[in-house]
């Protein structure tokens, strides 16, 4: 059987996000079309001193178990996703053959504040007030490992590290081990937490962030000509994958279908995108490839927008030039933030609920376009729109770029049993 008959399922999705760490939660935030940015306490004093942080849930109670004190905030945040993930897709652990289950969850930077903690300690108190458990709280790949262990998944487990596309990279590898025959099943996403003093600092001084300290709210501005840079936030998403006919053959019902995944990269800079848009486009024209889709034949496109003034300048053009039809546009880190590893993870989910529920959520902050910019962006209020097929891009420092590939599933059509499940018109 080839990979061009591999249909590959979206069975259930999970996250913990600045705008609700539960689907509902997080589905109404983003229609709602406001930021939810504010001052933090942590990041009093700095330059920027406001970000899209986390609230309203205890982890530790989420996660429960005696575990929890090894695991970093981003592991916990993963876990939780992991979990509802799993749950929604009407799975359960300890029912499936756990060698066939793989796990792939992206992260860009792992447990920094444990690190700055015993950096710390280390210079204060010298060698042995350092934690015999900083490795494990720091390294990226905690969140995978964890995940599988909790989850009972025995396959691969996998860490790709792709900066602000790890997300959207580990959903891409999923499908390849899918496609490839390799699992059965896959959970796959992303998560950062990373809103310490050093991160941020850091992030400002290169000239990121936006500096907009009197008006968090308004500061995250996708595609506004008086963006300044991103807002930094943090969250966790995963998303249950299974090779369609085998969803349909257990009486499962798939959410969407995940058609293509494209990469490329800019080889260009390590934080600027190349001006071209070149790594970009060999990623969406390769998802385009995958799906068997045509440029005309796509309904939306869930923007890599982050407010930055070079990567939104870039990425109007690649959508304007790709897509002349004017495809609607979304741009969910005006309200979220940006929240690095999960972006392309969560944007994926949000992506799945616009072709479940036929809505595209408005752009926070944006009331019009700058001059030149042939976008046809969702502003003020959420668009009803039946979307078909839509796209999901993710950009990243390191010159990464990937595409995602969603296409609807009709929720009263019939249940194909056959491999060939895909229209792809």
């Amino acid at each position: 059987m080839g990979r061009a008959d591999m249909g590959v399922a979206v069975t259930g999705m999970g996250l913990v996000t600045p705008a609700g760490a539960d689907e509902h939660t997080f589905w109404a935030g983003l229609c709602a079309g406001v930021s939810v940015a504010r001052r933090c306490d942590e990041l009093a004093g700095l330059p920027v001193d406001f970000a899209c942080p986390v609230d309203g849930i205890d982890l530790d109670e989420a996660v429960g178990g005696r575990a929890v004190w090894r695991m970093a905030r981003f592991v916990k945040m993963a876990l939780v996703a992991a979990r509802q993930a799993v749950a929604d897709a009407g799975l359960a652990p300890e029912r499936w053959d756990g060698g066939r289950v793989g796990v792939v969850l992206g992260v860009g930077v792992g447990g920094v504040s444990a690190l700055v903690d015993n950096v710390r300690k280390l210079d204060d108190q010298g060698p042995g007030a350092v934690s015999p458990l900083l490795v494990p709280l720091m390294m990226p790949n905690a969140a995978a490992g964890e995940v599988a262990i909790a989850l009972r998944a025995y396959g691969p487990s996998l860490a790709p590290a792709t900066a602000c596309a790890s997300g959207a990279t580990a959903i891409a590898v999923a499908r390849d081990l899918l496609t490839s025959g390799r699992c059965d099943v896959v959970v796959a996403g992303g998560a950062e937490a990373v809103l310490t003093p050093l991160v941020v600092s850091a992030f400002a001084g290169m000239g990121a962030l936006s500096r907009r300290s009197g008006d968090p709210a308004g500061a995250s501005r996708p595609f506004a000509a008086d963006r300044d840079g991103f807002v930094i936030g943090e969250g966790a998403a995963a998303l249950v994958l299974e090779r369609t006919p085998a969803v349909y053959a257990r009486g499962g019902r798939p959410r969407a279908l995940l058609t293509g995944a494209g990469s490329g990269t800019d080889a260009h800079h390590p934080t600027a995108p190349a001006p071209d848009g070149a790594g970009p486009r060999r990623a969406v024209e390769a998802a385009l490839h995958e799906a068997g889709w045509a440029a005309h034949e796509i309904d939306h496109i869930n923007a890599h927008g982050t407010s930055t003034p070079l990567n939104d300048a870039m990425e109007t053009e690649l959508i304007a030039d790709l897509f002349p039809h004017r495809p609607s546009v979304t741009a969910p880190k005006g309200v979220l933030g940006h929240t690095l590893a999960a972006g392309g993870a969560i944007e994926a989910v949000a992506t799945v609920l616009t072709l479940e529920q036929g809505l595209v959520p408005p752009i926070a902050n944006l009331d019009s376009l700058p001059d030149g910019f042939d976008l046809d962006c969702v502003v003020k209020e959420p668009r009803p729109q039946y979307v078909e097929r839509a796209l999901s891009h993710s950009f990243a420092f390191g010159g990464h770029n990937v595409a995602l590939a969603f296409q609807r599933v009709d929720p009263d059509g019939p249940r194909p049993t056959a491999p060939g499940v895909l229209a792809v018109g």
